[in-house]
């Protein structure tokens, strides 16, 4: 019973059983400074004050040290505090214990750092690698948004990926790129004539002097004869017209088909059309390609694709000199057929229909509403400077005995009143429904609005274009501005321009019509506005 309050006694949570192994040295505070008992003696029993400040001592100590950042310090001597009244009593600190891997946390290497300075040193230099990563990826990432912006799954991409080769002519650096091109393709490069107006500076200017073999060297290997002659026809002005130049092209592409044979190991949807990619650079070369045609290349390198492989190269040659054939039928000739049917429901007896320019859409209209139809109308035929094309209407149409009145763009507005409707043609028709046709087509249109003359234009779908335009300068085309000078009585007032640096002519081929300025659009699916040109292109891009 003795045995067992000793026991009690002594288990306070200060002392040990009797008959231990080791007895602890027990830190606190000494009342009046006493030295730590040693080992084997019973320790003085502290009081609940004591233990409890004890406690706290302890628990701050740990706080302290999970709290610390950088190197660390000398560990803090534990130590009670003063009670109030009394003065700090000293507190034999613990010496560490021993340790067989080396020095402590506290103690300095042979190399003069603590552990603790080392591994600071090291999180420091592991921080700052990060943030270097971290700064370069975002520097990485910024790059990448300003050169290609993001767009949303739900943003329309846009359809306009680059600028035609045609409308960069003031750019040094695409013409360097389109000379490198054309120079892997061997073809060569014409050069510009003349200075050009600062506003159309980025377009090509070329000169109709000297024919085309005598400014470039055209090499016979690469270029079919065929496609030289046809070069040489579009620079000279020979072949003009939306529909008789794309009708060129198609016939000459025939005849390149079939005289085209698939070199060994290769493939004829593929070897084809890298050799039609020169022939085009060629031809564009002589003269800038016209929508029509540009449409017309799109389906002829379609159907090249997608022949089968099962096909032997006699059978593919065959079916695509079959495809442009009934190109040519359906995309031309039956759609002029339709449109000489409904814009003949437009024509009445007596009417006096103003027409520009020479346009064979519009040209067939007229000679068969007269011939076929019966209808009794006339005709006043605008023309303008430098080209005259309205001579060749007023000759076809004098031919079909249709009674014609031949006048100049500048009398417009005197014969506008006697008008009781315009009928024009287009080179293309707009995204925007904005009308492209022969310079001067505009004007046209604006002063029949004036008179409240309705304006029709006749353009097959062919002639589509997905392109938006709102202006005549960024895309267009010049023609040689020699045609500008007129000789009078032997004498060439503007002979000798090109040395005069005060003096720029611009020769325009095609403007921009409004589609505010448009009344109908006669069309082979139909009579729409210009406003319903987007879904045309958008069920033709389903069919296809």
């Amino acid at each position: 019973m003795a045995e067992r309050e000793g026991e009690c006694g002594t288990g306070h949570g200060t002392g040990t059983r009797p008959g231990s192994a080791h007895a602890p040295i027990i830190l606190g505070k000494n009342p009046e400074g006493a030295a730590p008992v040693p080992a084997g003696q019973q320790a003085p029993e502290l009081s609940r004050e004591e233990k409890l400040q004890l406690r706290k001592e302890k628990k701050q100590q740990k706080k302290k040290k999970r709290n610390e950042k950088g190197p660390s310090a000398e560990p803090a001597e534990l130590g009670a505090p003063p009670e109030p009244g009394q003065p700090r009593a000293a507190v034999q600190p613990t010496p560490p214990p021993a340790s067989a891997d080396g020095p402590g946390d506290g103690e300095k290497p042979t190399g003069g750092k603590s552990k603790a300075e080392l591994r600071a040193e090291r999180r420091a230099k592991q921080e700052a690698e990060r943030a270097q990563k971290q700064a370069r990826k975002a520097e990485l990432s910024q790059a990448a948004t300003t050169a290609k912006p993001r767009q949303s799954p739900t943003e329309p991409q846009s359809m306009v990926k680059r600028l035609p080769e045609h409308v960069q002519v003031d750019d040094p650096a695409a013409q360097r790129k389109l000379a490198k091109k054309l120079e892997r393709q061997q073809v060569p490069l014409r050069q510009d004539y003349g200075t050009k107006v600062n506003l159309f500076s980025h377009l090509h200017q070329y000169s109709r002097k000297k024919p085309l073999t005598q400014q470039m060297s055209i090499p016979s290997t690469v270029i079919h004869p065929a496609v030289v002659r046809l070069g040489l026809q579009y620079s000279q002005g020979i072949i003009n017209g939306s529909n008789a130049r794309c009708i060129a092209l198609l016939e000459v592409f025939k005849q390149l088909i079939r005289d085209y044979s698939t070199p060994p190991n290769e493939e004829l949807s593929r070897d084809l059309v890298a050799k039609l990619k020169p022939h085009i650079s060629f031809l564009n070369q002589c003269r800038p390609l016209s929508a029509s045609m540009g449409n017309a290349i799109k389906f002829l390198k379609k159907e090249i694709s997608c022949l089968p492989d099962t096909l032997r190269e006699e059978e593919a040659k065959e079916k695509l000199q079959d495809m442009i054939d009934k190109y040519l039928r359906e995309k031309i000739v039956l759609a002029a057929e339709a449109i000489s049917r409904s814009a003949f429901e437009k024509i009445n007896d007596h009417d006096v229909i103003l027409v520009y320019g020479c346009s064979s859409l519009v040209n067939r209209t007229l000679c068969d509403a007269h011939a076929k139809k019966g209808r009794a109308f006339r005709v006043i035929v605008v023309d303008s400077r430098p080209r005259l094309e309205g001579r060749e209407t007023l000759r076809r149409l004098v031919r079909k005995g249709i009674h014609c009145t031949y006048v100049m763009i500048n009398a417009i507005s005197y014969v506008l009143p006697e008008v009781s409707k315009v009928l024009l043609g287009a080179h293309a028709l707009l995204a925007n429904g904005s009308v492209m046709s022969r310079v001067g087509t505009s004007q046209i249109a604006l002063v029949s609005k004036a008179y409240n003359v309705p304006v029709l234009v006749c353009c097959e779908t062919y002639k589509f274009c997905e392109r938006v335009q709102t202006d005549s300068f960024v895309s267009n085309e010049l023609d040689d501005p020699d045609d500008l000078i007129v000789l009078r009585k032997g004498q060439a007032q503007l002979g000798g321009w090109a040395e005069n640096k005060s003096l720029r002519l611009l020769n325009l081929v095609y403007d921009v019509t409004p589609p505010d300025l448009v009344d109908l659009v006669i069309t082979d699916l139909g009579m729409i506005p210009c406003t319903s040109v987007p879904v045309v292109l958008r069920v033709k891009n389903v069919d296809q």
